[in-house]
């Protein structure tokens, strides 16, 4: 005991310290505030669940109406329980929340699940009542789950602190989701699919614990293999991102968000009392960090399957093996419109085909077996296809026709699950007929679509997600700090004077000078007051030039006939000057008309981009980069 003791903790690396969120997956005491016997109410459902799933822990029931509830004794407040308390659980009106969080403090009771509604998604009233028991949760050091939410589930341990009709199956796959009601029907659809869960999480509101805090936690639970989210609003833009970035290396992350059009975004404001942000940026956010977005429920767990079964494509060329035509042109279109391709076989593995396939097979890529395939014919192809090079994953496509033999089929693929370390699937079309050759490849670790579009769309989906963790990998050269302090003081000038002198835009020229003082190549100009200063500037630059108005309010020069193109002499530019001039006043007006500049006429082909900045509501500054010129609204 004496030498433990004396032992550096820093030299126990082989014990890891719990979570912060622990307590919240596996209590060992768990107060219910708002317990009762009322049928069909939230506290007695939620109780009734800790209860019938055989909780190991202690339940301690807080109502002053009960002594006694379902079999444990019943409090009036968590303050007469006689032992610690690891996890309460809120059932109670909104406004009577953070009086119960004051007991629950006294009580150093250090985490909570708040299932109450009523708060920031009803607006200021409800709003101020979240902060105020928000104050009085961080003077205790309590963590909190909510409000307005469905509660949390470990079905490992036999855990439901929710109020949910049954509890998940047991599994690998960690789901978190804003919407209880999303939760409970995913854990309907789950049951009849009989997938399992490592962890059923509702986070509501998140007022306090959020995505950040649980992809930690999550991420570092050898029980969860991969991480799927229902999510309306990200919240903590930055603890996402952060926590993301470090567990996808790891761990699948993948998220379904609500909100991609303005209707939708504002039905999640009213939901959860949080803006959703711009969808465009989130999604630039999500493949930066190696996060896979998907657009429905069943890819969700499609893509969770497939990666949690099979190794990740290391690119996208997709060969698919099929006896039937039809339903391989569907699988051709939907991988190659989800960012995937069809593989262009090697020449010799065509060859090879030929060797044992009917004269009359595709002799390419969809490889039509043709509907006489026989198991063997499926195995053999299927090893061939699998050495191509240009091959990165493989789909095998059946449909079921009188000389098909649907079970053998399967089996003759089982032994080639693992085998290429490509990822191989499988469309077995049909009811009843497929169903018992479907349920051997599922049960062999080979993931089985009822569609074939569908299971292209999880292949694209796998390689979308691969290529993302690359990109994790790439990191920017950086520049000097004396290069940086430098270019930093010539930017503060700049935008000092143009404050100063009461404007919020910089003019083309003072942007020309912010961008070179990063280094950034840009065209020489000459700002001009005069229509003979143009043209003695455009002769001393050298011919051809470009004309532009030189503006201090107008941005979108074009719009005003404020730029002309191409001009070869000193006439040409003083007629432009003046032109511009009068395109100005007539149509902004001539207060707007500051001068020309003069440019240098580039005239290699090159590209024509968009540069530019704005603030986020959810991820704060971000940039944008792609496409310039007139048609920028036209590209996406």
């Amino acid at each position: 005991m004496l030498w433990n003791m004396l032992i550096d903790p820093s030299h126990n690396f082989l014990e890891r310290p719990p979570h912060p969120l622990t307590p919240f997956f596996e209590p060992k005491s768990i107060a219910v505030i708002g317990a009762t016997t009322s049928p069909r109410s939230v506290g007695n459902t939620l109780m009734n669940n800790l209860v019938s799933g055989r909780f190991k822990g202690n339940i301690y029931p807080i109502n002053p109406k009960y002594p006694e509830l379902m079999g444990h004794q019943c409090f009036s407040s968590v303050e007469e329980i006689p032992g610690d308390v690891d996890l309460a659980v809120i059932i109670t009106p909104a406004k009577t929340v953070a009086a119960l969080i004051d007991q629950c403090v006294k009580k150093k009771i250090k985490n909570a699940i708040i299932i109450s509604a009523g708060f920031k998604e009803l607006g200021p009233e409800g709003l101020a009542l979240e902060n105020d028991l928000l104050e009085r949760a961080r003077k205790g050091n309590m963590r909190i789950v909510g409000p307005n939410c469905l509660g949390i589930m470990n079905p490992l341990i036999q855990f439901n602190a929710t109020f949910a009709a049954t509890m998940a199956r047991k599994g690998s796959i960690a789901f978190i989701s804003q919407s209880g009601a999303m939760c409970t029907a995913v854990l309907d659809w789950s049951l009849k699919q009989k997938v399992g869960f490592s962890a059923f999480v509702s986070i509501g509101s998140m007022a306090d614990v959020n995505w950040g805090d649980l992809i930690d936690y999550l991420g570092n639970d050898p029980n969860t293999s991969s991480i799927l989210i229902y999510m309306e609003t990200i919240g903590d833009a930055k603890a996402f991102l952060s926590a993301a970035r470090a567990v996808v290396l790891s761990k699948p992350i993948i998220v379904i968000k609500a909100g991609r059009t303005e209707a939708a975004a504002k039905a999640a404001a009213s939901h959860t009392g949080s803006l959703a942000g711009s969808d465009e940026v989130f999604d630039a956010a999500m493949r930066r960090v190696g996060v896979l977005r998907v657009d429905t429920i069943g890819e969700l767990f499609d893509v969770a399957e497939v990666l949690a079964k099979q190794p990740a494509p290391k690119g996208p060329n997709l060969a698919i093996l099929t006896n039937a035509g039809g339903p391989a042109v569907l699988a051709t279109d939907a991988v190659s419109a989800s960012g995937g391709a069809l593989a262009p076989l090697d020449p010799k593995t065509i060859e090879q085909l030929s060797t044992f396939l009917p004269d009359a097979w595709s002799h390419g890529n969809p490889i039509d077996l043709l509907g006489d395939a026989s198991p063997e014919r499926y195995a053999k192809a299927l090893e061939v296809v699998a050495k191509d090079p240009t091959v990165d994953g493989i789909l095998t496509i059946l449909s079921p026709q009188d000389m098909t033999d649907v079970s053998g089929t399967a089996e003759c693929l089982i032994p080639y699950a693992r085998t290429f370390d490509k990822p191989l699937l499988a469309s077995w079309m049909g009811g009843e007929v497929v169903a018992k050759g479907a349920k051997l490849l599922r049960e062999n670790d080979i993931p089985t679509f009822d569609y074939p579009d569908d299971a292209s769309k999880t292949f694209a989906s796998m390689w979308r997600q691969h290529h993302a963790l690359q990109a994790l990998y790439e990191t920017p050269s950086l520049r000097s700090q004396q290069d940086l302090g430098a270019a930093k003081n010539v930017a503060q000038g700049l935008i000092e004077s143009v404050e100063k002198e009461g404007r919020t835009l910089l003019t083309e020229l003072e942007s020309k000078q912010l961008l070179a003082a990063y280094g950034i190549p840009i065209v020489d100009m000459v700002r001009t007051e005069s229509p003979k200063d143009a043209a003695e500037a455009a002769e001393k630059m050298g011919f051809p030039v470009v004309v532009k108005l030189h503006s201090e309010t107008i941005t979108h020069k074009t719009d005003v006939g404020g730029v002309l193109l191409d001009l070869n002499s000193k006439e040409e530019v003083e007629r432009g000057y003046t032109l511009i001039e009068k395109n100005c006043a007539e149509k902004a007006g001539k207060e707007h008309f500051h001068g020309v500049s003069v440019q240098k006429m580039i005239t290699f082909k090159g590209y024509e981009i968009i540069l530019g900045s704005t603030v986020d509501v959810q991820f704060g500054p971000i940039i944008l980069f792609g496409t310039g010129g007139q048609l920028v609204e036209v590209y996406k």
